[in-house]
C-alpha cells in the first residue's frame, strides 16, 4: 500500500542519514530532508498528523519513562511502546524517534531495530506494539543533539484506515554527568574545617571523552553516620573544568557527598559518599 511504501521511505532515509550526519558531511542534507518530503509525496500527510478513518496511537512509552542517558562511549538499546487502536483490528504499526524543532527541519533520527513494530493483539480492536532502538555514543551522537527528542508513529487498522502522528511523544536524550568528592582531612577535630572538594564532568559525544561542565548549581549534602538520608548543606557552583570546592565545619561522623540536579541536555547525578571521621 501507499502509506506502507511511504514508511519503507522514510526509514530507508534515516538509515542511511543515521542518528546524526558527521561533520565531514555537515552540509549534506538531502537523505534528511527526503525523509520528510517521501511522506508528504506519497502520503499526503498534514504536517501535525495525518487521520484516515478512526485509527488511534495512544500510551507512548519510551524506555520505560525514563530519560535514554548516554555516557561518551555508551551502546544501550531500548524499548518504545505504544496502544495502536481500530475498529478492524490493527494490521501493522511502527514508529521512529527525531530531533529538531519541527519534523519538516529535523536534524537527527534513528530507525528501529525491527521492519515492524511486534503487535501484540489485546482484543479485537487494541494491539500493543513495541519496537527496541539501539544507539551507539562512539558513532552516532553529536553534542548538539541532546535534549528533547520525539516519537514519530504510524498504525494501520485491518480495514486500511490509519493514523499518523508527527509527534506522538517527547523523551530526552541526555548527556551523562559524573560527580567526584573527597572531604579532607580525616581524621577531623571536632569544630574545624573540613575542605570539600570534586568535580562534575558530562559525557562529550564526538571526543568520546568526559568534559568539565562549569557554572552549574551543585548542592553539598550530608548524611550523619548510622542514618540513610542525606540532607543539604550548601549550594555552590562549579568553576572551571567543572571544580567543586567549599568548606564546612566538623561536626560529627558521616558522609560527604555533591549532588547535581541536572539541565535538558544534561542528566542528573550524585556522588558517592565520602565518609569522615570528626574525633
Amino acid at each position: 500500500m501507499r502509506i506502507r511504501a511511504s514508511v519503507a521511505a522514510v526509514t530507508g532515509a534515516l538509515a542511511l542519514s543515521a542518528l546524526a550526519v558527521p561533520a565531514a558531511q555537515a552540509d549534506d542534507s538531502n537523505t534528511i530532508s527526503s525523509f520528510t518530503q517521501s511522506v508528504e509525496a506519497d502520503a499526503a500527510v498534514d504536517p501535525a498528523d495525518d487521520v484516515s478513518g478512526d485509527t488511534t496511537i495512544s500510551n507512548v512509552v519510551v524506555n520505560g519513562g525514563k530519560a535514554v542517558v548516554m555516557g561518551a562511549t555508551t551502546k544501550k538499546t531500548f524499548t518504545v511502546s505504544f496502544t495502536a487502536t481500530d475498529d478492524s483490528g490493527i494490521e501493522w504499526a511502527t514508529a521512529v524517534l527525531w530531533h529538531g524543532s519541527t519534523f519538516d527541519s529535523l536534524d537527527g533520527g534513528v530507525v528501529p531495530n525491527e521492519d515492524e513494530a511486534v503487535c501484540t493483539k489485546v482484543n479485537d480492536t487494541t494491539s500493543t506494539c513495541k519496537h527496541t532502538f539501539t544507539v551507539d555514543a562512539n558513532y552516532d551522537l553529536l553534542n548538539k543533539l541532546a535534549g528533547g527528542w520525539k516519537v514519530w508513529a504510524i498504525a494501520q487498522g485491518t480495514d486500511a484506515d490509519y493514523v499518523q502522528k508527527d509527534n506522538a511523544k517527547g523523551f530526552s536524550l541526555q548527556r551523562m554527568s559524573k560527580l567526584t568528592v573527597n572531604a579532607s582531612p580525616e581524621p577531623v577535630v571536632k569544630g574545624k574545617t573540613i575542605t570539600v572538594t570534586g568535580a562534575l564532568t558530562r559525557a562529550d559525544w564526538e571526543s568520546n571523552k568526559y568534559v568539565g561542565l562549569s557554572g552549574q548549581s551543585v548542592v553539598l549534602q550530608f548524611r550523619k553516620a548510622g542514618t540513610t538520608n542525606y540532607t543539604n548543606v550548601k549550594g555552590i557552583k562549579s568553576t572551571t573544568g567543572g571544580a567543586l570546592k567549599t568548606t564546612v565545619t566538623a561536626s560529627t561522623d558521616g558522609y560527604y557527598r555533591f549532588t547535581y540536579a541536572g539541565i535538558a541536555s544534561t542528566a542528573t547525578v550524585s556522588a558517592a559518599g565520602d565518609y569522615i571521621d570528626v574525633k
